[in-house]
């Protein structure tokens, strides 16, 4: 995974670095050539190697604007491509959820799916998925960076080490509360247009459809319950993939991790979010299946939905299909993610980082 200078060059926006890098011959090499030359020494003085312009060679400087700019597109990235390439299963998930007696079992609801709306039907609503969580991620990923970095300036170099977990924690929280702004609108048309065959063809008709039937307010009418969802499940996405992956390194790697190749330390990053995953969707779920049924259906409330499907039909109804979804899903965006900042030339997220001096220094007083 790891890219060239000039390679990365030319995949990249040039905002994220801050100036070229050219190399021009001059002094001595110059000089001696001039002194060869039959050329008189007014005119202009050509070298033995032809002028290059190389590629740059600044890195980007962690916690600054194109650092969290970098960030933000890997986000968008990483959330916005996985979850509208497990549309099908999330298709699946959504209607073992609002209709359990239709369908009952994965392979079943696959089977009434396409026998009913055909292979089209098994990417129904893959627009509202693919704008909404990529909107999410820049968010998610971007505003964690952001809210880590200044939770552990407040704490100080000592508690910020001392207390990592809870600034994992906080950070990601804060960070889904305003990614679940911008994912709610596209959350609520995807779940009936998915759930509700006719309802709509996709995000342009379904959209001013929901609006003119609830309202613009209708379409954050699922944010109390998407926020139950997504904040326990975004802060068990990062927390447990940051510690998961700093034990990866410290007990099964026998090198330091900045020996490890980059291609190496993306398979810890796809390992570490795959069983990240599976506790997240684990403690996400039950809110997961009351948006699904709020966005069902109109005037519906979080006691019509304890009613209907139970506690434990909460809890468990369409689980083991979110497991497999979820795991592969969180899997994939932490490869893809630090894949994207690989290419950048960022370092992976997670596992054991270099101390600052400053930082250094002041565990050092401390201890």
């Amino acid at each position: 995974m790891a890219l060239s200078d000039r390679s990365r060059e030319s995949l990249l926006p040039s905002f994220l670095y801050t100036s070229a890098a050219r190399s021009f011959a001059t002094g001595a090499a110059a000089s001696r050539f001039a002194s060869q030359s039959p050329i008189p020494a007014a005119a202009p003085v050509a070298v033995d190697a032809p002028i290059s312009i190389q590629a740059p060679r600044e890195k980007i400087e962690m916690y600054s604007p194109a650092f969290y700019a970098a960030c933000t597109a890997g986000g968008i990235a990483s959330c916005g491509l996985t979850h509208m390439a497990v549309t099908p299963l999330d298709l699946v998930k959504c209607n073992m959820q609002i209709d359990p007696a239709k369908y009952k079992s994965i392979t079943s609801g696959f089977g009434v799916l396409l026998k009913e709306q055909g292979a089209r039907g098994f990417f129904r609503g893959w627009v509202p998925t693919l704008l909404g969580y990529s909107a999410q991620g820049a968010c998610k990923f971007g505003f964690y960076e952001f809210f880590k970095k200044y939770y552990s300036d407040i704490a100080g170099p000592e508690y910020a080490q001392k207390y990592k977990t809870l600034i994992y924690l906080a950070g990601s929280a804060s960070a889904e509360v305003i990614a679940d702004v911008a994912l709610c609108p596209f959350e609520a048309v995807k779940v009936r247009v998915q759930t509700q065959p006719g309802f709509a063809r996709g995000l342009s008709d379904g959209l001013p459809k929901f609006v003119r039937s609830e309202g613009a307010l209708g379409l954050y009418k699922g944010i109390v319950p998407l926020w139950g969802r997504q904040i326990p499940y975004t802060m068990m996405k990062f927390a447990s993939f940051e510690t998961i992956v700093e034990l990866i390194y410290k007990h099964a790697v026998p090198v330091p991790k900045s020996e490890c190749s980059k291609s190496f330390q993306l398979g810890i990053s796809f390992a570490g979010g795959y069983i990240a995953g599976v506790f997240c969707a684990v403690v996400s779920h039950p809110a997961d299946n009351l948006v699904s049924f709020l966005n069902n259906a109109k005037g519906a409330t979080v006691g019509d939905a304890v009613k209907k499907l139970g506690v434990m039909g909460l809890m468990t109804r369409g689980l083991p299909l979110r497991i497999v979804m979820i795991g592969t899903l969180t899997g994939a965006q932490w490869g893809i993610y630090d894949a994207f900042k690989v290419m950048v030339g960022l370092p992976t997220t997670g596992g054991p980082a270099p101390v600052a001096p400053a930082a250094e220094k002041a565990l050092e007083a401390s201890a």
